[in-house]
């Protein structure tokens, strides 16, 4: 009884907050509901038992890709020049369209057939690192490698040529 209660909190959390990201006219306020919407998203993956995706979908989405549009929208300009005109003045098509298309997801789960038992567990996070560090260890610290090497190159790069 829980775990639909707090599915059904999680899919509100999903829905509604992307909802508001595609239609509000402010786009500081659409990233907003963005990392609202991609946080119910990680819950939705906590639930499920995937937290190597509930981990990287914080990091990765919810924190770094909206963090970084909210930079560009507040380093921009003022977000006040970001109100733009609404250009959906076509919602009621769109709204037809999204009704067949749900029409037909629905018929066609209908055909599908239910599973009656449940597949094999994915590994977990603690797997993954075995496998990456006891079998891919070179390319492992080969990447390591790059990635210092990245950055050890922005470093010089941006201080710039000392006269």
């Amino acid at each position: 009884m829980i775990e639909k209660t707090v599915f059904g909190l999680l899919a509100f959390l999903v829905i509604v907050p992307a909802a508001l990201a595609v239609t509000l006219k402010s786009v500081f306020h659409c990233a907003l509901f963005l990392v609202l919407s991609l946080t119910g998203v990680a819950g939705l993956f906590a639930m499920l038992g995937a937290d190597f995706l509930f981990v990287t979908q914080l990091l990765v989405y919810a924190g770094g890709i909206t963090v970084l549009l909210l930079f560009v929208v507040l380093l921009s300009g003022s977000p006040k020049d970001w109100v733009a005109r609404q250009v959906n003045a076509q919602w009621i098509i769109g709204l037809l369209l999204s009704g067949m298309f749900v029409g037909l997801l629905a018929a066609v789960f209908k055909q599908m057939p239910v599973a009656e038992t449940l597949p094999p567990a994915a590994p977990t996070t603690a797997a993954l690192g075995l496998v990456l560090i006891r079998d891919w260890v070179l390319p492992f610290e080969a990447v390591s490698l790059v990635l210092l090497a990245a950055l050890v190159g922005a470093v010089h790069f941006s201080k710039g040529r000392s006269r």
